[in-house]
């Protein structure tokens, strides 16, 4: 703790966003560039806590007081090894974890907490600029194979601890390029992709193969539906005939629908696969997006992350008006009773990209979309509705009498998250039992019910955050080194739910 006043004497604060006008013309990230004496002063707010509740709230486990010690005393190198320690990916949870540890954070019981994410971004960003992360080369081989499937977070993580634990890691991925919904469904304003790329290429130089455009999965009546045109399919007996272990990394993606009259007209399209595309033009991979909303009159259903990033990239098209919708209620500014500290609380969470534009609606239910003459989608009806809860505690929505009311619409973004990952396929073809959430059942040794195969990330857990996919795929890592080695010496995170490997 080096400045035992500091969190009396410093305010929290931010780095600017830019201005508006400017950003929604191009698809950098949003942020200015924020001063090192600056970051040194926010480092400075963090109290040396006798228990420190950031650690329970991050995932990850990060050593967070003792890296903003560091930052305070302008020792950048250690305070990168501190937090690289614990976290293979910084840059990318510095820019996308919503920060449970704030939340946690013990000056926040009765003032603003320190801003651990922002810290944390400059120190990694720091470590770039300066050289210091070059590849971590184990100096002996185990002679294994390990097959991982899927290249998102949790996935990558996994890969570059099992490389330095010294075995031979292949890493399958069915797009075009590594980085699952890192690449694929984070906006560029919010993620640009070179930051992923330097990963990548820290990952290839420590020894880690990519196999891209690669499907893993079955053939015949477990196969996937289908199999885009110059795909490889990659049988799974294949696979475990193949490598010592295999771990799986795939994610939650299948979309939840809304089943309601008009739901397949024209125009009405899954969030997913709207971003997708315009990740692909931003990327320069695609000329025109596939999806495009520009000109349009844009309603996205769904409040959360997605949503946003929905609305954001609408605005960057130059879309003629964006409606946000959500039928839970409008959230408080400050915790309320119900979400003490240091519980994560449900509080209203406002994105920079709801400030370049559009219009959100709270407590509102999509009863029907309705077409024109030539079938595409050109309004929707919903009504507004209350929250109410039974003895039981389940809570269900009553629409309001009178309510009801006509959007004008053009394109439809349905936000509405992943219900698991997909049957056809690795999960068919494996016979890998669920749970009863429809997630990939493990043991708490991340073995699923295949001898020799593991599984981790939101497959397992559900759709969740980034910082949750780095730790399990951490945790996943050690597993799998343990079973191939009979012991792991790598770190691991303690997971709740989860025991760690001993």
């Amino acid at each position: 703790m080096g400045d035992i006043r500091g969190f009396m004497k410093y305010d929290r604060d931010l780095p600017r966003h830019r201005p508006v006008p400017v950003r929604v013309q191009d698809w950098r990230e949003v942020y200015e560039p924020f001063p090192t004496e600056d970051s040194r002063r926010q480092a400075a707010r963090c109290m040396d806590c006798g228990i420190p509740f950031c650690h329970e709230g991050c995932p990850l486990g990060n050593l967070i007081p003792e890296w903003n010690d560091l930052v305070y005393g302008d020792d950048w190198a250690a305070a990168s090894e501190r937090l690289h320690a614990t976290n293979n990916f910084p840059d990318f949870t510095g820019r996308l974890c919503p920060a449970p540890c704030e939340t946690s954070c013990v000056l926040g019981i009765n003032s603003e907490p320190v801003t651990i994410k922002q810290i944390e971004y400059e120190i990694v960003e720091r470590a770039w600029a300066e050289g210091w992360l070059g590849p971590t080369r184990s100096l002996e081989r185990t002679g294994r194979r390990v097959a991982v499937v899927g290249s998102g977070p949790a996935g990558l993580a996994a890969a570059q601890q099992l490389t330095r634990a010294g075995h031979s890691v292949v890493v399958f991925e069915r797009a075009p390029r590594p980085g699952g919904l890192l690449r694929y469904g984070i906006p560029e304003f919010k993620l640009e992709k070179r930051v992923i790329d330097r990963r990548l290429g820290q990952l290839a130089t420590e020894g880690v193969e990519f196999r891209c455009g690669v499907t893993v999965g079955a053939s015949g009546a477990d196969a996937p539906p289908s199999i885009p045109a110059g795909q490889q399919l990659v049988e799974v007996d294949t696979l475990r005939t193949s490598f010592d272990a295999v771990l799986l990394a795939i994610g939650a993606t299948v979309p939840r629908d809304l089943p309601i009259p008009g739901g397949t007209l024209p125009g009405v399209h899954q969030a997913m696969v709207y971003l997708t595309g315009a990740n692909q033009v931003a990327e320069g991979t695609l000329d025109h997006p596939p999806i495009d909303a520009d000109g349009k009159r844009v309603v996205i259903l769904g409040g959360g992350d997605t949503g946003a990033d929905c609305l954001g990239t609408a605005l960057r098209q130059g879309a003629r008006s964006v409606h946000q919708l959500e039928i839970l209620p409008e959230p408080p500014l400050t915790r309320s009773d119900q979400d003490p500290w240091p519980t994560w609380p449900r509080i209203l969470r406002t994105y920079p990209a709801h400030e370049e534009g559009g219009e959100r609606l709270f407590s509102v239910s999509t009863a029907a979309f309705i077409c024109d003459a030539a079938g595409q989608v050109r309004a929707l009806r919903a009504d507004q509705v209350r929250m109410v809860t039974d003895a039981a505690g389940h809570s269900s929505f009553e629409p309001l009498a009178g309510s009801t009311f006509q959007l004008a619409c053009d394109l439809v973004l349905l936000a509405l998250g992943f219900s698991g990952p997909e049957r056809p396929g690795i999960v068919a073809g494996l016979g890998l039992q669920l749970s009863d959430r429809g997630t990939v059942a493990t043991d708490a040794r991340w073995q699923t019910n295949v001898a020799g195969v593991f599984a981790c990330g939101d497959m397992v857990k559900g759709q969740s955050l980034v910082v949750w996919a780095i730790a399990e795929g951490r945790a996943a890592a050690a597993a799998v080194d343990r079973h191939l080695m009979g012991e792991s010496y790598l770190p691991v995170p303690v997971v709740p739910g989860q025991l760690p490997i001993r």
